[in-house]
């Protein structure tokens, strides 16, 4: 296994816990990815995400885009500063611009959160289990790019 997945998010946050969740339930599944939950501190995991020596990183958070709550995106790097993206203490574009200097792709999937307070929402509870599922079948590539 060399490609490495780093799930973002606030288990307490609403939809934000999307991340976590995505975490939890990769590791009860047999996939190519090392499953890695960063909560809400990510930069904090570039040491372990380099001990893999990854070819694809991706990362999984909820993500401010302007659509409907539940949409899957796959989003380049020069789109994120134009979005909200959780509460992290560095900017993930920050954070993939470090881990491009180790890694040969490094992907930032986007899920359209509804709210985050609260639970997560039946929406993003749903775009969760399909991007499971795509993981599942290493069909990410099919993900809409924003």
């Amino acid at each position: 296994m060399n490609n490495v997945i780093m799930c973002v998010g606030n288990r307490d946050g609403g939809d934000d816990a999307v991340g976590p969740y995505i975490a939890d339930k990769l590791k009860k599944i047999k996939h190519d990815f090392v499953v890695i939950d960063c909560g809400i501190i990510p930069e904090n995991f570039t040491a372990e995400v380099k001990k893999y020596n990854p070819n694809v990183v991706v990362i999984i958070d909820a993500v401010e885009m302007n659509l409907k709550p539940g949409e899957i995106r796959m989003i380049k790097e020069e789109k994120i500063s134009e979005m909200t993206v959780s509460t992290h203490g560095i900017p993930l574009s920050v954070l993939m611009k470090y881990l491009r200097q180790y890694v040969n792709r490094v992907i930032l999937i986007g899920i359209q959160p509804a709210q985050m307070i609260g639970d997560i929402t039946d929406s993003v509870l749903s775009a969760a289990n399909k991007l499971i599922k795509l993981i599942e079948k290493d069909q990410i590539d099919i993900i809409p790019t924003l």
